[in-house]
């Protein structure tokens, strides 16, 4: 898939996730519950459709060539550009979206973790490499589905339901799992095969996994007090974010 290719599929895609997004009210009516921040419903399902999507994608590549957790840089099975550039086209679909919908002070650490993984996932499609590295980080959106969930049935008030404690329950060990540990491997990765990757590429990488570290153990914390130490008030509050 040449430069060009590459362009107009990110492009075709963020015009695809908006339009989605766009539709999703009448798909998935907001509960009254929800209806006073519209927008958060339907960018929170556009995100699940997401992860589910790129998720899928990330462990379906792993099963069907065994070769990209051997070779991260150079490997480029059929489809993995493809799945890389859909992503960064969701992701700049919700930049715009939260950009044109939420105050800044409420978004700018999303907006900035979006900004690390457009520039990343960018570099890896428009040079046909670190395909394999982009489909570890895609597993990250494994958590991901879980994390909507959570967000989707709190905004529809079933805070107190079984369904609510069993998702943030997955939704907490998955985080362990598929996000923070998947980073730690990914930085531990680059550490190790210095001499793999070009400095430019490196010095990208690098910043990256420290700006993301952080922001996802910052992010862990919150969840878990959310959730298992937080009074109903708190609870009330976040929801309506």
């Amino acid at each position: 898939m040449a430069v060009g290719a590459g362009l107009l599929l990110m492009a075709g895609s963020f015009a695809a996730f908006r339009l989605l997004n766009r539709g999703l009210e009448r798909l998935v009516p907001p509960p009254p519950s929800a209806r006073r921040n519209r927008w958060k419903w339907r960018n929170i399902w556009t995100s699940l459709a997401h992860s589910v999507l790129s998720s899928s994608g990330a462990l379906l590549g792993f099963y069907l060539y065994p070769e990209l957790h051997e070779d991260l840089v150079g490997t480029q099975p059929p489809g993995a550009r493809s799945l890389v550039a859909v992503s960064v086209g969701y992701f700049l679909e919700d930049f715009v979206d939260m950009l044109c919908n939420q105050k800044f002070h409420q978004s700018w650490e999303l907006l900035f973790h979006h900004s690390v993984v457009i520039v990343c996932f960018g570099i890896a499609v428009l040079l046909h490499q670190y395909m394999g590295f982009a489909f570890v980080a895609l597993l990250v959106e494994i958590n991901s589905i879980f994390l909507h969930l959570r967000q989707i049935l709190l905004m529809a008030d079933l805070v107190h339901t079984t369904c609510y404690r069993l998702t943030s329950i997955v939704n907490l060990g998955t985080y362990v799992v598929f996000r923070i540990t998947t980073l730690a491997w990914m930085t531990r990765w680059l550490l190790l095969n210095r001499q793999q990757v070009p400095l430019a590429a490196y010095t990208v990488g690098m910043v990256g996994m420290a700006i993301m570290m952080p922001m996802n153990i910052i992010l862990f914390y919150r969840l878990l007090r959310s959730d298992f130490f937080k009074s109903s008030r708190d609870v009330r509050r976040e929801k309506e974010k």
